[in-house]
């Protein structure tokens, strides 16, 4: 047993990894996987709360998703990797932890209502949709997790899975921990058109991008709104290229950058053109590891199965001592 703390986490599989969801939760969870007992796991059910018209692609898509993973550097050494559909007793305890969650702790679900909106050419008026912060606490604390690393914003479901946990508790006698939500800052890169970085948008830039593609997507990136010429003073703080700059340019350079920007001494395409250099540098040993997968198709299959059995063994003895709570 380790002396480690567990955390658990999990990602929708919607394909290849942009550079926002890999600064955004990739990059944290690589740094945690050396300091708690880890599981990650692919939520391809969760998937389906959105996708059941159009279930065709989650399967490759989890496939690309965990070869980037893997590429980035999770280490299943280190970190238990699996699919969440795998591991079917995630299912046994969403219904039986779906028979005490009151529906109204599910209709004041914060995100419930933004995401119909957002989500407005789908039809999400399902139990499934509605339901999925069941599935989630079930995903969470059948492997009795300590903490969750999640953004600020998805606290409250955190919060909605200690809810939960505890009215378990309180039903039928203590076998789930109250995981707390492990808050990571990470810096939140827009798309190539200012707006939230993402698949749908077509604004992303891909960790597996080409060289060229990426010099292209940069080259097409939005700066300072207000510096319309070369001639024109600008402002790093506004700019979205600059925030780029902030993680993939050295300080030194960096700061040079600002300063000739504040006082237009270089202009955007140059600018540019640095950062994508940079980008497509930096981004090159994951390219290289990416196409080692790609080539091994069997190595992937065998840290999955690897990974599955893992998370197999945990959740299977958990559901145990939940039916034996409930005396089922």
């Amino acid at each position: 047993m380790s002396d480690k703390k567990r955390i658990v986490s999990g990602m929708r599989p919607t394909g290849s990894i942009h550079l926002g969801n890999f600064h955004g939760a990739l990059a944290n969870w690589i740094k945690m996987q050396n300091e708690y007992e880890s599981f990650y796991f692919v939520a391809d059910w969760h998937a389906l709360t959105s996708e059941y018209e159009n279930p065709s692609n989650i399967l490759q898509n989890t496939q690309d998703m965990l070869i980037d993973w893997l590429a980035s550097g999770l280490n299943p050494e280190k970190a238990t990797i699996f699919v969440q559909s795998q591991i079917k007793e995630h299912a046994e305890l969403y219904l039986l932890l779906s028979m005490i969650t009151p529906a109204t702790w599910l209709e004041r679900n914060p995100t419930y209502k933004e995401q119909v909106i957002a989500l407005s050419n789908k039809d999400l008026s399902t139990f499934g949709f509605l339901g999925y912060p069941v599935l989630q606490a079930a995903d969470i604390i059948i492997y009795k997790a300590d903490a969750v690393p999640v953004g600020i914003d998805q606290v409250p479901h955190v919060e909605i899975t200690r809810e939960i946990a505890r009215r378990f508790n309180y039903l039928y006698g203590k076998v789930f921990p109250e995981p707390q939500a492990a808050l990571a800052e990470s810096p939140k890169l827009l798309g190539i058109d200012r707006q939230k970085m993402s698949k749908s948008y077509n604004n992303a830039i891909y960790l597996s991008d080409a060289p060229e593609n990426i010099r292209n997507k940069v080259s097409g990136m939005i700066t300072d709104p207000q510096r319309a010429k070369k001639k024109d003073p600008g402002d790093p703080s506004v700019c979205n290229v600059y925030e780029f700059h902030k993680l993939y340019t050295s300080e030194t350079k960096r700061n040079d950058i600002e300063k000739s920007c504040k006082k237009a001494e270089i202009g955007c395409v140059e600018c540019k053109k640095i950062i994508a250099a940079n980008l497509i540098e930096s981004l090159a040993p994951f390219r290289e590891k990416r196409e080692y997968y790609l080539a091994n198709p069997s190595l992937l299959k065998d840290i999955i199965q690897s990974g599955n059995k893992k998370a197999r063994a945990v959740a299977s003895a958990t559901m145990e001592e939940a039916k034996a709570a409930i005396k089922l």
